[in-house]
């Protein structure tokens, strides 16, 4: 990532719930480089301490040990606050309900009323969920989308969905700047491929690399839109600091739609292996398709994904096999 082309953050304070996540940890690294000091808050129901564990070396960096769906107030104020505290990956639905309905509405309340006493501009990561089985593809933002409310995918879908209310409501009746990202799948270094935590790309190159058949769900023709983690986070730095983009919805994704099954063949291409398939029952409510519409990223923020699919995924293998698991 060219961090040239990024907001100058020098002086300016940066607050990140779930920074010790995947995506948390390296917007922290960015906001860093960028001249932020930044305040990072987990408390590892995800997110792990190895992930920031570099970064405590780091004079702008502080870290507060907090579930941000009970009350905080961390010292000092923000400039900008970066929402993204919640469990995410669809195997953890059926065990931590709860706590992803709390993240994601007492969570993003909290964030909010410290975005409104510090007049800060906040960014809520949404997701390409709140589309649930969309029938518009690509998809726009405008589209309402088809969700199960009361489905096992609709303690996620629906606290984005109400996460993304509570930043309308505060911006309409306080003026806060509030903005809304909907994320499609990020992938990359740091991201879990252990238990429950495990999603489908790092899934597949753990079992890629211990010569273990890919888990396939349904027929694997369902497709997905895979966005590389370095343009995912230029994408939010440029969303949350162009001015003028308080109340704005705006997708971040790749608009190549790839089939679990051919991202399969792929992972096994690029490892050097011959792909074998082992067929597991479709998860309820699981979407067939996944394509997003980002004619407003290019339009608004002049972002457009920059790395193929092929070379993320050879820098995800490379760096997953020079990591300890």
């Amino acid at each position: 990532m060219d961090d040239r082309e990024l907001h100058d953050f020098n002086s300016q304070r940066v607050l990140i719930t779930g920074g010790a996540g995947f995506l948390g940890s390296w917007l922290c690294e960015a906001f860093l480089r960028l001249g932020a000091s930044v305040t990072c808050i987990d408390n590892f129901a995800s997110g792990r301490e190895e992930n920031i564990r570099h970064l405590k070396k780091d004079p702008g960096f502080s870290f507060l040990y907090q579930d941000v769906s009970a009350p905080f107030n961390p010292d000092g104020g923000y400039d900008y606050i970066l929402a993204l505290a919640s469990r995410a990956s669809p195997l953890e639905f059926a065990d931590h309900p709860i706590d992803i309905l709390r993240s994601n509405t007492l969570g993003t309340m909290n964030a909010l009323e410290i975005a409104r006493k510090n007049g800060a501009t906040l960014l809520f990561t949404s997701t390409s969920e709140v589309y649930g089985d969309a029938s518009v593809f690509p998809t726009p933002e405008s589209h309402n989308g088809n969700v199960n409310p009361v489905g096992i995918r609709g303690c996620y879908d629906e606290a984005k969905r109400a996460g993304e209310a509570l930043c309308m409501a505060y911006y309409r009746q306080y003026g806060t700047d509030a903005r809304i990202v909907r994320i499609f799948n990020t992938y990359g270094p740091r991201m879990r491929s252990d238990g429950i935590y495990g999603r489908v790309i790092p899934r597949f190159i753990t079992q890629a690399m211990q010569g273990e058949p890919f888990s396939i769900f349904g027929d694997g023709l369902q497709t997905r839109s895979f966005c590389y983690v370095t343009d995912q986070v230029r994408g939010l730095i440029r969303f949350i600091s162009r001015p003028g983009l308080a109340g704005n919805i705006i997708n971040i994704g790749n608009p190549e739609e790839v089939s679990i099954l051919d991202l399969a063949r792929c992972i096994a291409e690029i490892h050097g292996s011959e792909p074998r398939f082992e067929y597991h029952p479709q998860p309820p409510d699981d979407p067939r398709r996944r394509l997003p519409d980002i004619t407003k990223a290019r339009k608004v923020l002049g972002w457009t994904p920059e790395v193929p699919l092929k070379e993320g995924l050879e820098k995800m293998i490379h760096w997953c096999r020079d990591t300890p698991s």
